[in-house]
C-alpha cells in the first residue's frame, strides 16, 4: 500500500501548506506547495483539495498563512488581517460546514488568547498549533468512525459508495470509506460498487484510486447503475460521507447521493451517512436551510477539456444534494451509530451545541 498524505503543513511559524493536487488523479500524484491565503483559496475553490474535513483542515492552515506577514506587528494589524483572512476564506466555498467550523475554531483561539494577554507572536505560534490539533483530531475521528461503522457491514457485502469520503477527503483515514476499511481489517470481505460521480467523477479519480492503493476489491460503475447492481443482489448496503448535517439528520452530499438512497430505500437496503461530529450544523433545523453550491456550467459541457454539449445550452449544475433524514438508516460518528435517525437521536449523541457560524 502507498501511503499519501492528503494534506501536511511543512517547517515551523514561517512554512507551509503542502497538499495532493486532486484535479489530477488518477494519473499523476503531485503536491502542491500553498504558501500564501490565495493559493489556499483557489485550492479549495477549484477542488485541489475537496471533502468536508480536509477543507476545514485546509482553511485553518490557510488563516495562519495569511497570519504570517503580521506575527510581528501590533495587536490591531494582527487582528484586522485575521478577520480579512477568514473572511476571505469563508468565501471559499458554501456548502462543506467543516470549513467554517474551522474558521470559527481558529477566531475563538486567537480571541482567547488576546483576553489572556498573549502577543500577536504568541497568538500566531499558537494558532499554528491549533491548526496542526485540528489536523490531528481529524485522524482520531476518522479511526473512531471506521471502529463504530465496520460493525454495521456483513461478512460478504456489497457496499455501494458515491463520491469520494476516503483519505483524500480527511486528514487520513476517510469516513464513509473509513467504514469499510476498518471492515476490512477485522478480517470481512467487502466488495465496493465505486459509482462515477458525474460531472467530475470523483468516484472513478480518487475513490478506485483509493481502493486500489488498499488493495480492496472494488467495480467502478456509472451513476445511473446503482439500482441496477442494488436489484440483482451485488450490493447489501450503502454509504456515503456529508459536506453538512442539519439537526433533524438531514444530511447535503455530492450531487446522486439523494438518488442513491432513493434507490437503496427501494430495495429495502440500508443507507448509511458517515461524517465527524464537526460536519453537523445544528444550528440548522433541517436540511432546506442547507446552501448548495451551483458550479459552472462547463463542468458538465465541456468536462476535462471535452466538449460534449451543444454551444448555449442551459445548463443546471448544484454541486450537492440533500438526503433527507428519513432515507438515512443511520449517521455514523465518532461518538457513535445515531439510529434512528431524528432531532432527539442527534441531539442525545452531539448535545445542543449551536452550529458553527463565521
Amino acid at each position: 500500500m502507498q501511503e499519501v498524505q492528503t494534506l501536511h503543513w511543512v517547517g515551523g511559524t514561517d512554512g507551509y501548506l503542502c497538499l495532493i493536487d486532486q484535479t489530477l488523479l488518477p494519473l499523476e500524484l503531485v503536491e502542491l506547495e500553498c504558501r500564501d491565503v490565495e493559493t489556499v483559496w483557489e485550492a479549495i475553490r477549484t477542488l485541489r483539495v475537496r471533502g468536508a474535513p480536509a477543507i476545514g483542515i485546509a482553511a485553518a492552515y490557510g488563516v495562519c498563512l495569511g497570519l504570517q506577514t503580521v506575527a510581528g506587528r501590533d495587536e490591531a494589524a494582527f487582528f484586522a488581517r485575521l478577520q480579512e483572512v477568514t473572511d476571505y476564506l469563508a468565501e471559499s466555498r458554501p456548502t462543506a460546514v467543516n470549513l467554517f467550523w474551522a474558521i470559527r475554531r481558529m477566531i475563538q483561539c486567537g480571541l482567547d488568547l488576546q483576553q489572556a494577554g498573549a502577543s500577536p507572536a504568541e497568538i500566531y505560534e499558537a494558532l499554528l498549533a491549533e491548526a496542526r490539533t485540528i489536523e490531528e483530531e481529524d485522524r482520531q475521528m476518522c479511526r473512531a468512525i471506521g471502529r463504530h461503522g465496520a460493525e454495521l457491514l456483513p461478512d460478504g457485502a456489497g457496499v455501494l459508495t458515491h463520491c469520494n469520503a476516503g483519505g483524500l477527503a480527511t486528514a487520513d483515514y476517510g469516513t464513509a470509506l473509513a467504514v469499510i476499511y476498518a471492515a476490512v481489517e477485522s478480517g470481512k470481505r467487502v466488495h465496493v460498487f465505486v459509482a462515477e460521480t458525474r460531472p467530475l467523477l470523483q468516484g472513478a479519480r480518487l475513490t478506485a484510486w483509493a481502493l486500489r492503493q488498499r488493495d480492496i476489491p472494488c467495480t467502478l460503475i456509472c451513476d445511473s447503475m446503482a439500482a441496477v447492481v442494488m436489484r440483482q443482489g451485488k450490493v447489501q448496503a450503502a454509504v456515503t460521507g456529508a459536506d453538512r448535517i442539519a439537526r433533524n439528520g438531514d444530511a447535503a452530499n455530492k450531487i446522486g447521493t439523494y438518488s442513491v438512497a432513493l434507490a437503496a430505500a427501494a430495495h429495502r437496503l440500508p443507507f448509511y451517512v458517515a461524517a465527524p461530529s464537526s460536519t453537523f450544523d445544528l444550528s440548522l433545523e433541517s436540511g432546506e436551510s442547507i446552501p448548495i453550491e451551483l458550479r459552472d456550467a462547463e463542468e458538465i459541457t465541456r468536462g476535462f477539456g471535452r466538449q460534449t454539449a451543444p454551444d448555449g445550452i442551459d445548463v443546471y449544475n448544484p454541486a450537492f444534494d440533500v438526503t433527507p433524514a428519513g432515507l438515512i438508516t443511520a449517521l455514523i460518528c465518532e461518538r457513535g451509530v445515531i439510529r434512528p435517525v431524528g432531532v432527539e437521536q442527534v441531539t442525545e449523541v452531539l448535545g445542543a451545541t449551536p452550529g458553527p457560524r463565521v
